[in-house]
């Protein structure tokens, strides 16, 4: 028997039963359609969160106060660890690997200007931290070389939000601001930067490091941010940086965390989170796999007479099992078609009604999905058609 006979036959065996084919498709549709969903959810949550991390740059490299395995302790909490000093960072600087370093103070302050009032984010940073965290101007200047020694002056630059909640479509440059009970001159206005896991970025304050700590009144830094040479090995910085600080502090109470380790563990997590939620739309191809099973079965049993007659006039066995192979395999095939069209429109549909969820649907999981839909087809049908296949032609005849 040709394949083009074997492939006529399974299409008018499954047009012949059209309800029914439809319902057996349908669970593998709803099964796939699950899968692609979940998947499209949990990749695109993937992405959102790399993307996060890397819009500073994958070279770059923190240091935070006391030894722990996941992340320190912020200078500003009791903690028995020796705190980050202004002295530990200019002696980081000197790296050769290292391109720019910013000291990190941080805390929240009520902002006073222009009439106005508003509580919010206040960054210590010094002048390089443009470099850092590859920041932009807007207009005016950011902090300068001069003011990243303890005896800075009180300067400050707006983020955008900030600036357009205190003083509108107005020039802010060279207002006088009020943070907590400081004074500070307004001398620049960052570019817009968007959010941060959550942190709005424009709606901060960023003035001089040694300002901060005694805004905050803090001894110590929040953390030390480095960039170092693009094509240099973050291992190795970070080793260096280990030696310079153990030799400082006598003890290594303190953390150095890379980018390229942190990305590497949130990658994994998040591609946990994927599989784990493509595994629960698997279930329900599980269960479209069984409805194919079932399905097949019965049509077994109603079709003994016509597999007794193919038989004598002279099919092979091997022809009567690639028969219902054929017509498992299209059944899934056609549910999973069906199922990836519903998937991505319901992925897409739930992005526009919600824009801020994140949703992406690589072309590797639509290939993946179809290929697991024929396969789940392929197992389905494999007892059924070897039960047709090894029917008695006589005794097939007889019970027709």
């Amino acid at each position: 028997m040709r394949s083009a006979d074997l492939l006529q036959l399974s299409l008018r065996a499954i047009r012949a039963q059209r309800l029914r084919s439809f319902l057996t498709l349908l669970g593998i549709a709803v099964g796939i359609a699950a899968v692609i969903l979940l998947t499209s959810i949990g990749e695109g949550i993937h992405r959102f969160v790399l993307g996060e991390f890397t819009q500073f740059g994958t070279n770059n490299i923190t240091v935070v106060p006391g030894k722990t395995r996941t992340g320190g302790a912020p200078s500003g909490l009791p903690s028995s660890a020796r705190p980050l000093s202004s002295d530990d960072a200019r002696a980081l600087e000197r790296l050769p690997q290292v391109v720019a370093l910013t000291p990190n103070v941080r805390g929240n302050a009520e902002v006073q200007g222009n009439g106005r009032t508003r509580r919010t984010l206040i960054y210590g940073l010094n002048s390089r931290s443009t470099v850092v965290f590859r920041s932009q101007l807007q207009s005016g200047q950011f902090l300068l070389p001069e003011d990243d020694q303890e005896g800075a002056r009180a300067l400050v630059v707006l983020g955008a939000k900030l600036k357009q909640e205190l003083f509108g479509a107005a020039n802010p440059l060279g207002q006088r601001l009020r943070i907590g009970g400081l004074q500070f001159r307004i001398i620049g206005v960052m570019a817009p930067k968007g959010q941060f896991l959550g942190i709005d970025l424009d709606d901060t304050a960023f003035i001089p490091t040694a300002r901060a700590q005694e805004l905050f009144n803090r001894a110590g830094l929040d953390e030390i941010n480095l960039t170092v040479a693009e094509g240099v090995p973050a291992a190795g910085v970070a080793r260096a940086i280990r030696q310079v600080l153990r030799e400082r502090h006598g003890r290594e109470d303190f953390t150095v965390v890379t980018q390229e380790e942190m990305l590497g563990t949130l990658s994994n997590i998040l591609n946990v989170l994927t599989l784990a939620v493509g595994a629960l739309g698997g279930i329900s191809l599980l269960v479209g796999g069984v409805g194919i099973v079932t399905i097949m079965t019965i049509a077994v049993s109603e079709r003994t007479g016509e597999i007794g007659l193919l038989v004598a006039l002279g099919a092979r066995r091997r022809n009567i099992l690639l028969l219902f192979l054929g017509e498992a395999v299209a059944l899934s095939a056609l549910g999973g078609l069906i199922g990836l069209a519903l998937g991505i429109a319901l992925a897409q549909l739930l992005h526009w009604v919600l824009p801020a969820l994140p949703v992406n649907t690589p072309l590797s999981f639509i290939v993946l999905a179809e290929s697991l839909a024929l396969l789940i087809g392929l197992a389905a049908g494999v007892l059924p058609a070897r039960r047709a296949a090894r029917l008695d032609p006589v005794e097939a005849l007889r019970s027709e």
